[in-house]
């Protein structure tokens, strides 16, 4: 059977070595979030901090911090779960081996949420906003956040849990202008399901409902953030994963209340009524600044009576939340690719910040009785892929075409760029998208959820042959002559700091004059950055610098460019201006002053001695 509850999942890694515990009191203030991302970055253990300052609570992170932990975890399901969804992408094969498939009836059973009597209730207490731990990751963030919600609404047009959505959306618990245990705040962003459901309660002018529950078995989170098909509950999936049907009931004022989890957080959005939320340290490296959105009314705080917090702290990836992914790409296989036909292999680029950077492989079938190679069906599965749920908020994507080379793989960053790199034309081969929604979180663009795309397509033979040193001959002038390469057939050009965005008409005029006349075929993409050496210190420098930092309209250029019937390409280098802007958020950064304490804390000894 699977965990009945988050102590027992705690107990059970305990036991098996996976898991610490801090007696020290700890502070929730940024202390809490350098601990956990120290122990992450060493591929440590789940961390149990017993004694947090200004709460009776304790708290849980990094359950999931390595694949390999959260395969344990589900270790008696996963398989079933990777089963059933290999049926549900091809049924037929339970009709040709039914004895084979027979092992998964009881794990379909357990997908059925179990409502419970009202006695459950029993086992709950009440609290209220601030006595939970007031947890702040980073030193500008607005407020304390959770960070591992499990957000609960129903279809007011079609009420109950079949048709309810989970979601896994920040929540802010204070600051700002929220009162005090009275308000809190609901971030979410584009394509969430919760969003349909505010727009149904809304133009009823009625309520939202909402129970933000947090703990409960480890299946419940994860069940939060699968990207499961509009219409399917996961409240069942959530059952199936964990062994164990979803329990729930409904409280006196009609919330539903998960009768597993450790905290529920109710209340209500109000049509329209919103107050500003942020900042945010969040998964891309930066702060997602402050904007309206929903303001939570919150009605009741119920606890078990030994009940955990659970959380988690994202930054620069990888952080768990990668793990996260990691999990999910192991349930699901090739779900995404069997939903596009023609799309043979997808990869969201984590080191990118994942919506900033898709690597995808497709079939180029259009026209096999012609020689020459060139990007068509692949360019239609790129449309597909960006019409596709949260894919749709891919910035730039790069897709080439299966068969050119048997052995690429789109998990292999260095691999797929040089495979790009050495077969894309940039005069046909670069596809913008103007106007259009890119990830909320993401401040390249020209608004908040506004900013462009680039599909870059490449099919066919080997164009180039890649640069991997600066040749000789090859120099550019002052003040652009601090360079490096990055990798074969890339060049990242330092901008220095005094050079302002109203002055880069001129250096773009300086890269033109200089390089215009000069044969270039081995350096198809020059990286404008504040850093070069930091850029060209490793591939994940690169691609979270290229990609987070410029919007694809705004920020391309190239030598010798031109346009031709809307279309615009350029005989020359590709040019991405990835400097951070006035516009652009800060990046995260860790406060020194906390980062002593925590090295003092590894000194002491303890649990933690050799992992900190």
């Amino acid at each position: 059977m699977g965990y009945p509850s988050l102590n027992a999942c705690i107990a059970d890694l305990e036991k098996n070595g996976h898991l610490v515990r801090i007696k020290e009191e700890v502070d929730p203030y940024l202390q809490m979030a350098a601990i956990h991302l120290r122990v992450f970055e060493h591929g440590g253990p789940a961390i149990l901090f017993e004694n947090i300052r200004g709460s009776k609570f304790p708290a849980v992170s990094n359950l999931f911090g390595t694949l390999e932990r959260s395969k344990f975890i589900f270790r008696d399901t996963l398989e079933q779960i990777k089963t059933l969804i290999d049926l549900k992408n091809d049924p037929v094969k339970a009709i040709k081996h039914p004895f084979q498939y027979a092992h998964v009836g009881l794990t379909a059973f357990s997908a059925l949420p179990k409502k419970v009597g009202g006695g459950a209730a029993i086992s709950y207490g009440k609290a209220k906003i601030s006595d939970i731990p007031q947890i702040v990751n980073w030193s500008r963030d607005g407020g304390p956040f959770v960070t591992m919600p499990q957000v609960y609404t129903e279809d007011i047009d079609k009420p109950g849990i079949m048709n309810a959505n989970l979601g896994m959306y920040r929540i802010q618990l204070g600051g700002n202008e929220y009162l005090q245990d009275r308000e809190i705040g609901l971030h979410y962003q584009l394509h969430r399901g919760i969003g349909i459901h505010q727009t149904k309660a809304n133009a009823k002018g009625q309520p939202l409902k909402v129970s933000i529950f947090v703990g409960g078995p480890p299946s419940h989170p994860v069940a939060a953030v699968m990207p499961l098909p509009e219409g399917l509950s996961e409240m069942t999936f959530a059952g199936a994963l964990g062994k164990r049907r979803f329990r729930y009931f409904y409280d006196d004022e009609g919330f539903c209340i998960s009768a597993d989890a450790d905290f529920v957080i109710t209340g209500t959005v109000m049509p329209h009524e919103n107050k500003p939320e942020g900042p945010f340290g969040d998964h891309l490296g930066y702060y997602s600044l402050k904007h309206e959105f929903p303001l939570m009314k919150v009605h009741n705080v119920y606890h078990r009576k030994d009940a955990v917090w659970s959380f988690t702290v994202v930054g620069r990836p990888p952080q768990e939340d990668t793990s996260f992914g990691a999990l999910i790409h192991e349930i699901t296989g090739a779900a995404i690719e069997n939903e596009i036909p023609g799309l043979k292999a997808v990869n969201a680029v984590d080191a990118a910040g994942v919506h900033p950077l898709l690597f995808a492989i497709g079939s180029e079938r259009y026209t096999p009785y012609l020689d020459n190679r060139r990007p068509q069906e692949i360019l239609t599965i790129a449309n597909h892929i960006l019409g596709t749920n949260q894919l749709s908020l891919a910035k730039y994507l790069f897709i080439a075409a299966n068969g050119d080379d048997p052995a690429l793989n789109v998990n292999d960053i260095g691999g797929f760029l040089k495979h790009m790199l050495q077969r894309i034309d940039l005069a046909t081969d670069l596809h913008f998208y103007t106007n259009t929604t890119i990830d909320t979180l993401d401040y390249s663009g020209s608004g908040l959820n506004s900013g462009s795309k680039l599909v870059v397509a490449a099919a066919g033979a080997i164009r180039r042959e890649l640069w991997s040193e600066v040749p000789a001959g090859l120099s550019l002038p002052r003040p652009l002559d601090k360079y490096k390469m990055v990798m074969p057939g890339i060049l990242a050009v330092e901008i220095p700091k005094n050079i302002k965005t109203s002055d880069m008409p001129v250096i773009f005029e300086i890269l033109q004059e200089h390089l215009g006349e000069m044969e270039l075929g081995g350096l198809p993409l020059i990286v404008l950055c504040n850093d070069a050496e930091f850029t060209a210190a490793s591939l994940n420098n690169f691609v979270w610098v290229t990609f987070t930092r410029s919007n694809p309209s705004h920020d391309i250029y190239g030598i010798n460019s031109f346009t031709e019937n809307k279309h615009w390409g350029c005989n020359g280098p590709l040019i991405i201006d990835a400097r951070i802007k006035p516009h652009h958020a800060p990046v995260l950064e860790k406060d020194q002053a906390v980062e002593k304490l925590v090295d003092k804390l590894g000194e002491k000894g303890g649990a933690l001695y050799g992992i900190i």
